[in-house]
C-alpha cells in the first residue's frame, strides 16, 4: 500500500476531547470485508471500492448518477412526487415520521431518482435507487418513478437503465407497493415489443419485490461484484428449509455461475460497459441509431 506506508491509524483516547477534536470526522473508513483502515479521500478516488480487497461499498444515488453520466447532462423528472400514508401505518414509529426522517437524512423525497442523461454523448433514461431512504424500499412513488423511466424511454425511443439497491417492496404501503411489480413489468414488455433496450444493474443489495420484478427482467443484467441478490434473504431461507446454504449463495458470482446475470462488472468499468451495451442493443431501434456514434 504505497499511499499508506507513511501513515498510521490515529490512536485517540476517548477521555481527551482536545485531541479528538483535532481529527476530522470521517477521515478514516474501515473496510467491511478485509478490515483495512482506509483514508476517506483515497476511497473516494477509487469510487468507494477498497483498493486492498476490491470490496464495493454502497454508494448514494447521486454518486451513482455522477459516475454513469456525462457531467451536467442529467435532467431529473418526477422529483416532486411524495409518498403519503394510504394505510395510516404505525409500528414503533408512524410511517409519516419515517418518511420525514428519511427525507431529512438523504435530501430526497423518496428512494429513487429518475431522469434523462447522456453517456459519452449517447442519450438514455436512467433511474437509481437510494438505499439510505428506508432501505431503498419500493412504494407507490418509487414504482411510479421507475415507470416514468420506461415511459420516457418508450416516448423518446431510447434505452433505459435501472440501477437497483433495494430491500424490496415497502411493507408500510402493503398491497399498493406490491402492485408496482406488475406495473413496471408491463412497461418492460412494451419496451421489448418495440425493440428498445433495457439494461438492469444489480448492486448490493437487490432483494424482495424489486428482485422479483423489473430488476431481473433486463435484456442485459449486469451486477457489481459480491452483491447480495435474491428474493428472500439467506438467513430466512436457511431457517425455512433447515439446511445450510452453499458458500457464496445469492452473491453475484453465484448467480453468474447459474445463469441469472450476464456479467459481473467492477464499478470503475461500469460506465464503459453500459456505453458499449447501449450501442449494441440500440443500434437498430433507438433515436441515436443514425447519429454516427455507433
Amino acid at each position: 500500500m504505497p499511499w499508506f506506508d507513511d501513515l498510521k491509524t490515529p490512536r485517540i483516547k476517548a477521555s481527551s476531547s482536545e485531541r479528538t477534536s483535532k481529527v476530522p470526522e470521517g477521515l478514516w473508513v474501515k473496510c467491511n470485508s478485509c478490515g483495512e483502515i482506509l483514508q476517506s479521500k483515497i476511497l473516494r478516488e477509487h469510487l468507494q471500492v477498497c483498493p486492498e480487497c476490491a470490496y464495493h461499498f454502497r454508494i448514494s444515488a447521486s454518486d451513482r448518477i455522477a459516475m454513469l453520466t456525462d457531467e451536467g447532462s442529467f435532467e431529473e423528472y418526477g422529483e416532486n412526487l411524495v409518498s403519503t400514508d394510504p394505510l395510516e401505518f404505525d409500528d414503533t414509529k408512524s410511517y409519516r415520521d419515517r418518511l420525514r426522517s428519511a427525507a431529512g437524512t438523504t435530501g430526497l423525497k423518496d428512494a429513487f431518482v429518475a431522469g434523462k442523461a447522456k453517456l459519452n454523448g449517447l442519450p438514455f433514461h436512467l433511474g437509481a435507487f437510494e438505499f439510505k431512504f428506508m432501505g431503498g424500499s419500493m412504494g407507490v412513488v418509487v414504482g411510479e418513478k421507475v415507470a416514468l423511466v420506461f415511459d420516457h424511454a418508450i416516448r423518446d425511443r431510447l434505452p433505459a437503465v435501472i440501477v437497483s439497491a433495494s430491500g424490496g417492496a415497502r411493507m408500510q404501503e402493503g398491497i399498493l407497493s406490491l402492485m408496482q411489480m406488475a406495473k413496471t413489468t408491463g412497461l418492460i414488455e412494451v419496451m421489448r415489443q418495440q425493440g428498445l433496450p433495457y439494461i438492469s444493474v444489480l448492486t448490493d443489495p437487490t432483494t424482495g419485490g424489486v428482485a422479483a420484478s423489473f430488476a431481473m427482467l433486463g435484456d442485459v443484467i449486469l451486477a457489481e461484484p459480491a452483491a447480495l441478490i435474491g428474493f428472500a434473504g439467506p438467513r430466512v431461507i436457511e431457517q425455512t428449509i433447515r439446511q445450510s446454504l452453499p458458500p457464496g449463495f445469492q452473491r453475484s458470482e453465484f448467480l453468474l455461475k447459474h445463469g441469472f446475470v450476464d456479467r459481473i462488472v467492477p464499478r470503475k468499468a461500469l460506465a464503459s460497459e453500459l456505453h458499449q451495451w447501449m450501442l449494441r442493443l440500440g443500434s437498430q431501434t433507438c433515436a441515436f441509431a443514425g447519429s454516427g456514434k455507433g
